[in-house]
Order: C-alpha cells, then sequence, then structure tokens
C-alpha cells in the first residue's frame, strides 16, 4: 500500500473515532434522563431549546401540508425542509428526529478539522483537535442532544468554508473553489445571520492576494465566487451563476473578464442589502442600550430585550477561557499554540475570522465563544503533537503515550462539565398536556398570549397563533404582553383585545410602527400615558370581534416575573422606569415554633403575624395559603385559605404548599393577572373561563 491511500485511510478512521466520540459524549446526557417520564411526551425525549419548536413547527407544516398565510410557521427554512427529509426516509418518530440531529449533525466538525490537518500534514493534531472541539463547553452546550436549532451546523458550515479556501490556495484546483462558493450558499441559507463571517473569510482571501499573490488570476477567480455566492438573492439562481462563471473562465478568452466578474458582484452585494445584516448584528449585540426609541411620530420609548438576554451579556474572562477550551489554562495553551501554528503554517491565518468573532464574546456576550473553539482546539492539539514528539522524536512508544495524556488533560475538563451540564427539557409532560387541551379548545386562528419564551412551543403543541416568541421580541411587542400579564385582570383583557385586534391589522399591512403607537393615535391620542390611562378607567371602546384569545400561565413564569415587569413598568414617553413592582420568592426558608425566616432577613412572626424586613416590622395584608388536594374523583383540585390581617398594609404573603414556596408580594403584583390567575385562580368568570389546569400551567379563555 503506497503512503498517500495509507494516509488517506487513517484520515478516514480518525474521522471515524472522532465523530463516534463525540456523538457518544452527547448521549451522557440521555443517560442520566433516560428513566424521566417528565421529561417524554409519546414516549419520546422533548427538546431543550425554545428556539427548536420554531423549526419543528415548519418542518411539522411541510410533512403534514398545512400552512396559512401569516401563522409564521418557517416552511421555507433550510433546516425545516432537512429535517422534514429526514422524517420522510427514516424509520423513526418525528420527535427522536429533531432530539437526535444536533448530536449528529453538530458532530460532523470533525470532518473540515481532520482534513485541515491532513492539509498541514499533520493528522494526529487533527484527531486530537477533533476529539476536543467537538464537545468544547460552549460547542457542547449548543448542540448537545436535543438542542435542536441551526447551531448545529452553524460552526460545522464555517469550518469546511475555511477547509475549502485552505485547500483552494495550496491546491490551485477548481474542485475546491466550487466548494467554497458552494458552502457560502448553503451557510447563508442555513443561517442568514452569516454574512459577517462570509464578508471577513472574503477580506482575508483578498488581503492574502493582495500582499502575497496578486498576479495569480486562481485567487482572484475564488473571490469572484466567493462574492457571487454572498449576493442575497435565490440560491438556486446563486448555483447557476457560480456553475457558469466556473465553466466560463476555463476558456482562455474568457479568464481575462474575472476581475470584472469580481467586481460586479461586488456591487451586487451592496445593492442586494448584504452589509444589513451585519449591521444589523453589530448594533443588536455591541452598541446596544437599555432603552430603544422609536421616531415614529410619538418618540416612544421602550426597554430594550438585548439587556435581558444572557447570551448578550458582558461575561468574565474565565467563563469566557472555560466556554472555549473547558479550563483557563488549556485556553492560553490554546492561543499559544494557535500563534504558533499559524507560524508555523501561513494558511492557518485564513481562520482569524472564527478566532477574531470568538473573541467579540468578551463584549458581546457568551453566545460568540463557540466560533473560536475549533480553532483554538487546533492551537492546543498542535501544541502536544509538538512537545510530543520534541520530546521523544526517536522513541514512538513514548511520543504516542505523552500524546495520549495530554489529550485526555484538555478533554477531561469538557468531559466534566458535560457529565453536570443536566439541562432539562423545555416543557415537562404536564405544561404539554396542558397545551394539548388548547389545542382542542381552539382553533389555528386564534391567539395565545404568553411571554415570549414560550411562543414556539405554545405554536407547534397548541397550533396556535402567538403575538411575541422567539424571533419577535422587541422593547415594543413585549410591552403590550408585559402590561397584560403584569396588569389587573379586568385591564389586562382590554389590552389583550385591542392587541390582538392590531396585531391582525399589522399581518394586513395595516400598521405602521408598533400595535401600541397606533393604538394611541387610533384613538385620538399624542400621549400614550393618557390613553393607558383611558384605557384603565374605561373610557376606550373596545373592537367587537377579534379571534379567540387564551392565556397560556405556566408555573415556571413565575421565576422571570421581575423581567416581564420591566418592559411596561415605565413611562413610553420619556423612558422613565416607574416603581419597581416587589415579588420575593423563598424555597429554602426555615420554620420552627415560633417563625418563618424567608432568608434575606424576612422573617414571619407566626404568633403576631408580623413580617420583618430587614429593620423594618410591618403587618401584611393579607396569608394566603394555596395547594392541591385530590378531590373526590381522584383528580388534583386547588384549594387556598386566605387570612385577611391589616387592610392598610402593603405587601401579602403567599404560602404555595404544594411548591413548598412563600411569596411576598405588593399589592400590584397581588392584583396582576398572572398572580390572581395562575397563582390564586381568583378570576371574573363572566370575563375568563379555565380551560385547562395542573400545578404546572393553567390555561383560560376571555369570554368577552
Amino acid at each position: 500500500m503506497d503512503s498517500s491511500a495509507r494516509e488517506t485511510k487513517l484520515t478516514l478512521l480518525y474521522i471515524v473515532i472522532a465523530f463516534a466520540f463525540s456523538v457518544g459524549m452527547r448521549l451522557i446526557w440521555m443517560y442520566h434522563f433516560d428513566g424521566y417520564d417528565a421529561f417524554k411526551w409519546n414516549g419520546q425525549f422533548m427538546i431543550n431549546t425554545n428556539d427548536g419548536y420554531y423549526w419543528a413547527e415548519g418542518a411539522r407544516d411541510i410533512l403534514s401540508g398545512v400552512h396559512q398565510d401569516n401563522d409564521g410557521s418557517p416552511v421555507n427554512s433550510l433546516i425545516a425542509s432537512l429535517t422534514a427529509f429526514f422524517a420522510s426516509v427514516l424509520p423513526f418518530s418525528f420527535e427522536s428526529i429533531i432530539f437526535y440531529m444536533p448530536a449528529f449533525l453538530s458532530s460532523l466538525i470533525v470532518i473540515p478539522i481532520i482534513l485541515i490537518a491532513k492539509d498541514l500534514r499533520n493528522l494526529e493534531m487533527g484527531l486530537i483537535a477533533a476529539l476536543l472541539a467537538s464537545i468544547a463547553w460552549s460547542y457542547y452546550n449548543r448542540t448537545m442532544i436535543g438542542y435542536y436549532d441551526t447551531d448545529m451546523l452553524n460552526i460545522v458550515l464555517p469550518m469546511f468554508l475555511l477547509w475549502s479556501i485552505i485547500w483552494a490556495i495550496d491546491k490551485g484546483k477548481d474542485r475546491y473553489i466550487l466548494a467554497s462558493a458552494i458552502t457560502i450558499v448553503i451557510y447563508s441559507a442555513w443561517y442568514p445571520q452569516s454574512y459577517s463571517l462570509e464578508v471577513a473569510f472574503f477580506g482575508l482571501v483578498l488581503l492574502y492576494t493582495i500582499i502575497f499573490d496578486r498576479k495569480n488570476t486562481y485567487n482572484y477567480k475564488l473571490l469572484a465566487l466567493m462574492m457571487i455566492a454572498m449576493i442575497n438573492i435565490w440560491a438556486s439562481v446563486k448555483i447557476i451563476l457560480i456553475i457558469g462563471a466556473l465553466v466560463s473562465f476555463r476558456k482562455d478568452d474568457l479568464k481575462k473578464y474575472i476581475p470584472h466578474v469580481l467586481l460586479v458582484s461586488i456591487v451586487a452585494f451592496f445593492i442586494t442589502g448584504g452589509f444589513t445584516p451585519i449591521w444589523s448584528m453589530l448594533k443588536g449585540y455591541i452598541f446596544t442600550s437599555t432603552i430603544s426609541e422609536q421616531n415614529n411620530g410619538l418618540g416612544l420609548h421602550f426597554y430594550s430585550v438585548i439587556k435581558t438576554v444572557m447570551e448578550a451579556g458582558h461575561i468574565p474572562f474565565e467563563t469566557f477561557a472555560n466556554r472555549i477550551s473547558g479550563h483557563t489554562i488549556i485556553f492560553v495553551l490554546s492561543v499559544i499554540g494557535y500563534l504558533y501554528l499559524a507560524f508555523k503554517h501561513r494558511m492557518m491565518l485564513f481562520a482569524l475570522p472564527l478566532v477574531g468573532l470568538g473573541f467579540v464574546a468578551l463584549v458581546g456576550g457568551l453566545r460568540f465563544t463557540v466560533y473560536a473553539v475549533p480553532v483554538l482546539a487546533m492551537g492546543v492539539a498542535f501544541l502536544i503533537t509538538e512537545i510530543s514528539s520534541k520530546s521523544f522524536s526517536s522513541n514512538i512508544k513514548y511520543k504516542y503515550t505523552l500524546m495520549f495524556v495530554l489529550t485526555l488533560a484538555i478533554l477531561y475538563p469538557n468531559y466534566k462539565h458535560i457529565n453536570g451540564y443536566l439541562v432539562p427539557t423545555v416543557l415537562s409532560k404536564p405544561e404539554v398536556e396542558v397545551l394539548e387541551k388548547l389545542k382542542t379548545d381552539a382553533s389555528r386562528d386564534d391567539y395565545a398570549i404568553a411571554w415570549w419564551d414560550y411562543g414556539f412551543p405554545i405554536r407547534y403543541y397548541a397550533d396556535v397563533k402567538t403575538i411575541i416568541d422567539g424571533a419577535h421580541h422587541t422593547g415594543d411587542q413585549n410591552f403590550p404582553v408585559s402590561y397584560i400579564l403584569t396588569h389587573p385582570p379586568q385591564v389586562s383583557a382590554k389590552m389583550a383585545k385591542l392587541d390582538v385586534f392590531y396585531q391582525e391589522k399589522r399581518l394586513n399591512g395595516e400598521v405602521n410602527g408598533s400595535n401600541i403607537k397606533q393604538m394611541t393615535i387610533d384613538y385620538g391620542y399624542k400621549d400614550t400615558n393618557k390613553f393607558l390611562s383611558a384605557l384603565e378607567s374605561g373610557d376606550i371602546k373596545l373592537p367587537k370581534k377579534t379571534p379567540g384569545i387564551y392565556f397560556y400561565l405556566p408555573y415556571k413564569m413565575l421565576n422571570i416575573y421581575p423581567t416581564i415587569s420591566v418592559f411596561s413598568n415605565m413611562d413610553l414617553m420619556t423612558g422613565a422606569e416607574k416603581r419597581r413592582p416587589f415579588l420575593y420568592t423563598s424555597t429554602n426558608f426555615k420554620e420552627d415554633k415560633y417563625s418563618i425566616n424567608l432568608n434575606r432577613g424576612i422573617v414571619l412572626d407566626k404568633q403576631t403575624l408580623t413580617l420583618t424586613l430587614g429593620r423594618d416590622k410591618i403587618q401584611p395584608k393579607r396569608l394566603i395559603k394555596t395547594g392541591y388536594q385530590k378531590n373526590t374523583n381522584g383528580e388534583m383540585e386547588f384549594v387556598k385559605n386566605i387570612q385577611n390581617i391589616n387592610p392598610r398594609g402593603q405587601l401579602s404573603i403567599i404560602y404555595m404548599s404544594s411548591y413548598h414556596m412563600f411569596l411576598v408580594v405588593d399589592e400590584d403584583t397581588y392584583n396582576s393577572l398572572y398572580v390572581q390567575l395562575m397563582i390564586l385562580e381568583n378570576y371574573d368568570k363572566d370575563m375568563y373561563e379555565l380551560v385547562a389546569s395542573n400545578p404546572y400551567a393553567k390555561v383560560y379563555k376571555l369570554k368577552m
């Protein structure tokens, strides 16, 4: 067997080993929860990312052939189409396919890593890097089993692009140009926000060409086809143009037009709005502010949602390093290794866009760390192979023993993270049961109102419309829903009626700007505060007819209630924050004969019913105990007991016995729709109807 064939077989072997390792590590989550029925629906595990239900809805609708205008289903997305294809040809349930897809597709990252290492004549480096990159913290977190989202290929595709560029520059063959261009087309279709990374790769190739190889026509041909692939037009048209250009450029008399094609494609890129997504990303994740202002005639101010998204917040350096490499020391060695690797192999400078985007995490949030993972994994892997080779250059056995030990050392922190990273599914079985009841009661044209975190799961399981979800949750969109959830049920019902009415008008192109702005103008007000005052006082005439309106109120929403309240707890005309509502929860309380210590200086005297808050002693307005007990039919029934204490009190204490939780809330929070309907089941039966209920979630229908 010649050396080339032997190298090819070894490459394939390493790919198989790394791929199997990556998939196997992702099965650890399933091992921990295999017997946990609460995470399963119809006997299959549910997914553990909210956004996954958006793509699942699209795939479901493709398979069923049922799709309505304005329902928001992503039936034209590549991920939904690919999922539907897998579901139609594989002998597995739809739920199993979306659950396992991330583990298999994300593990493809080992292929370009090992192929790049093959070009650098260091296959061992490729194997070590593939093992580490496939399970590094941030990459694992966003591609673990059940994490059904575009992330499962968002790093795989740029790594294939990096491989094709390196091989194209190094080998000078047209097939690698074609691979680069087609990868960009697929990447753009899979993840439209990929433009910034694609432009960065293009810029580096252009810079390399100008500095090192400006007379090489091949490089300009590569640049021209890369730019054609980035033009914001239909993918099928781009593929035709790419193939046509590549075939034409093979003719000697047409090669002179390559620079012209490059120039035209660059102009077309800008004309078709290619730079717009890049600027939008910069504004959204780097140039952020707490308040977003709309220049819409009223000058309304809304709370910026980016400030409530953990992935977009600033992170400490240790977290940054851990998420990229598993440990700060490994990260430092990875950076040193990458610099050394780039020094030894100039081609690795083409990986700078991935490294640079990963370092944006220091200012733009932890979601960016994942981009640096594979390249820095190659850095530390290169360091390991160099140390091992130089330490035992004449002893193969010791060389590979040291390599094996050092590889285990860098893998262990990441394995430890995986073994402890036991995130739950988005919804539990009882929560889905409630949504299934909603589905039977509502039609596809009806609306379910909940916070945006639950938008996609609601649409998937209940097959109804939502106002806000994981794709529509800007400050102006969140304001009405926040208002609904945090205001008294009588007022919330009016806002819900209006918001749904104006949402329908928006879908018909009749609303310009935010719903709340359009409401204000249509009712003859120039000040939104006065409009809201009129709404609360009953001076607003409501629309006579709207689609059905439901409220999905899960118990878990209690954890984010303070965040929800932020979006409507402000003066829209000035942006000034109003007095924050008070809500304190305690599950780790201590009780003795005389008192209940709720922690943080909050103590309830059981004999005098006096509440100590730091240095203050007050009497609460009321003390409430809620719980669930079995009725005569063996079904769980909600019960509550209310003890009025001080009519002039400002706080109420709620003991949710079934949850082993105390709540201390002010009057605004106590009177909110969420507390009244979800926690207390206290509602006007002429206005609301309880459609479905269990300790985990409740659904109400608006009857007015």
